[in-house]
């Protein structure tokens, strides 16, 4: 132990894509950080990642297996960072092996906000009128949409967040389905004009949760960045991302879900919805917070016994063709 005191702290190299969103979350953990660890050194690497740089086709078609975290588990793999920060949803629920799910962040609220158009401003998402185009590159957000408003029109939107709402200020579009904690990361909570409810569209697998990726087995930088750690969001996200994994669904595929902790007990909603929102699984499963994975995975079987399997499947072959 004597010679870890002498030798000074290792400086630690903290992994971030370069859009303006992941920028602002890995600033927040590299500050909060270094208030829990005065003495240590963090340094902030960026690196673009292969979701950063296709910008013009929708992501679905891509296939989006670690699209935006590839290039930083390649950087932790060869060591030239310690550890990554994700938006929890973007993270894959299958990681490569020697990396590992380190800490999940305090989640912001995890709602899709609808943002409008000027001109739409006295409207709300029900209330939209026929054939308004609204912007997604969500699959899942699309589906929940056309099952719960069938009049209204759906068209891609790609780009960072300033290039999508310029885009809609511009009148490409009457309004766009974006992430309520997102808008507030930035800055931009005035432009949420309504957060949608989780009955009208459940949110994405880790949505408004931060996840930081590590090495397996680096038990220094593990032991950093628990100082993060957010129990009670960590059993929702965990139990969430279990469900994902046993159905096999990447983010591209309409997977909704929703997760609350009341006391010791956590209750889990899940959705898979077929593209055109014509049909929706949904199923509910409540059990103790601290078998969270077990119980994302008996939540997919339910799933799968009432269809979901032959959804994700049908969606897989139209991706294909």
């Amino acid at each position: 132990m004597s010679s870890a005191v002498s030798s000074p702290a290792r400086t630690i190299r903290i992994g971030s894509r370069k859009s303006q969103l992941a920028l602002v979350q890995t600033y927040w953990v590299q500050e909060q950080l270094q208030k829990a660890f005065p003495d240590r050194t963090f340094e902030v690497h960026t690196m673009s990642t292969q979701g950063d740089k296709i910008l013009d086709v929708a992501l679905a078609k891509i296939g989006d297996k670690g699209l935006f975290t590839k290039e930083l588990e390649l950087g932790m793999i060869n060591n030239e960072i310690d550890f990554a920060v994700h938006s929890l949803k973007d993270l894959p629920t299958r990681l490569p092996e020697g990396l590992m799910l380190g800490c999940v962040t305090e989640r912001e609220n995890p709602a899709d906000a609808l943002v409008v158009h000027e001109k739409h401003k006295d409207k709300q998402l029900a209330t939209l009128p026929a054939g308004a185009v609204i912007g997604t590159s969500s699959l899942r957000r699309l589906a929940q949409l056309r099952h719960h408003y069938p009049h209204l029109s759906f068209k891609d939107v790609r780009g960072n967040l300033n290039t999508r709402l310029a885009k809609l200020d511009a009148g490409e579009y009457d309004a766009l389905i974006l992430a309520v904690a997102g808008l507030h990361r930035l800055g931009m909570g005035d432009r949420i004009h309504q957060a949608i409810p989780s009955e009208v569209s459940l949110h994405a697998v880790g949505q408004g949760a931060l996840g930081i990726e590590c090495r397996e087995g680096d038990a220094e930088v593990l032991n950093v960045i628990k100082a993060l750690e957010h129990t009670p969001t960590a059993q929702r996200c965990y139990a969430e991302r279990a469900f994902l994994r046993e159905l096999e669904g990447g983010c591209q595929v309409p997977i909704g879900v929703n997760t609350e902790i009341n006391g010791d007990a956590l209750t889990l909603t899940g959705l898979v919805a077929s593209l055109d929102g014509q049909t929706i699984i949904k199923e509910s499963i409540t059990g103790p917070a601290t078998e969270a994975e077990r119980l994302g995975t008996e939540l997919a079987n339910q799933a799968k016994q009432q269809g979901a399997q032959e959804i994700l499947n049908q969606i897989t072959a139209e991706m294909r063709s």
